[in-house]
């Protein structure tokens, strides 16, 4: 049934105003016809896919951050005290130094008997490398100290940046979540495709892919939400996250990643409950929950969705099993 002609109207207007966040500009003289409007929200829905996993994995990089920033000031403190030892020997060979007045060779080697000479020039260097030892104690430790501090300086600073960059990939992400909200609230009105929570049997499944599954079952219907991992509101791979640690299993949380972490095969009849399943190089993730099903946070605007594995054509290999 095609759309009345003031949703059509309003549609034109919401498609014109995304366009420079899509792969297509949509002339503003030409109603879309429904075909074209399911192609533009999918475009629209997949590139704000994109840019909430970018902001998962930079999320995931300051988190890295952070802890190194943490080590590396713990790294510090034995660095400190090797400086206050090397300092303390160092003001002690001073004061000596100034008290009994600088030792020369030659007023060792003219002192006392001539028998004691070979123990007298022994000991005295024995004291040169001793002194010296400390004195290069003290400078490389100095340069460590220093160069430790500078590390950690280019930690914060990188630190700082990644902030930044979050903040932007926020107002961005949020601004394309408003104008998706509008292209779907001009083609469906206020239904944005809610599918309610599953009232079925969830299927029993053995060991932890079985948490996992059920765990997943019982979000469909919840909201999707960029950056969200639960309880309330999920992205897709914040939703595969949840469900595995339901089960006792840590997952980044990035769908990427999450490829990275898994151990991927490219045999679909290998499939089984709990395996991931990749769609669009790792930029959406969904889980498998038998009979050809899937569940996932599909994108901004529709809620966890129970449905067919087959909702698009999933990477090669682009199957993965938690272990």
């Amino acid at each position: 049934m095609p759309l009345p002609r003031t949703r059509l109207r309003a549609l034109v207007v919401a498609l014109t105003a995304l366009a420079i966040t899509t792969s297509g500009a949509v002339a503003a003289h030409a109603a879309p016809s429904e075909s074209e409007l399911k192609k533009q929200i999918d475009q629209a829905s997949q590139k704000l896919e994109d840019v909430t996993e970018t902001y998962n994995k930079t999320r995931l990089d300051l988190k890295k951050t952070k802890a190194d920033a943490v080590k590396l000031t713990a790294s510090l403190k034995p660095a400190q005290a090797a400086l206050a030892q090397a300092s303390a020997k160092m003001s002690t060979i001073a004061t000596s130094q100034y008290i009994t007045g600088r030792v020369g060779p030659m007023t060792v080697l003219l002192s006392g008997k001539q028998g004691e000479l070979l123990d007298r020039m022994g000991y005295l260097e024995q004291i040169t490398r001793a002194n010296q030892a400390d004195i290069d104690t003290y400078t490389e430790t100095t340069q460590t100290f220093a160069q430790k501090q500078a590390a950690l300086k280019t930690t914060e600073q990188k630190q700082q940046l990644q902030i930044k960059e979050l903040d932007a990939q926020k107002t961005k992400i949020k601004k394309d979540l408003q104008k998706l909200y509008d292209m779907r609230e001009a083609a469906y009105g206020s239904a944005t495709e809610d599918t309610g929570s599953y009232t079925g049997k969830i299927p029993q499944i053995a060991g932890s892919a079985g948490k996992a599954v059920a765990f997943a079952f019982k979000q469909v219907g919840k909201p999707y939400g960029y950056g969200d991992a639960g309880p309330d509101s999920y992205d897709c791979s914040g939703l595969t996250m949840a469900a595995w640690a339901a089960a006792g299993k840590s997952l980044p949380h990035n769908a990427a990643a999450q490829k990275g972490a898994v151990r991927m095969f490219s045999d679909k009849s290998q499939l089984q409950p709990g395996d991931l399943v990749f769609y669009r190089g790792g930029g959406h993730v969904a889980i498998y929950v038998g009979d050809g099903k899937i569940i996932d946070a599909p994108s901004a605007g529709r809620d966890v969705l129970y449905r067919t594995i087959n909702i698009m054509t999933p990477d090669s290999p682009g199957y993965g099993r938690v272990s």
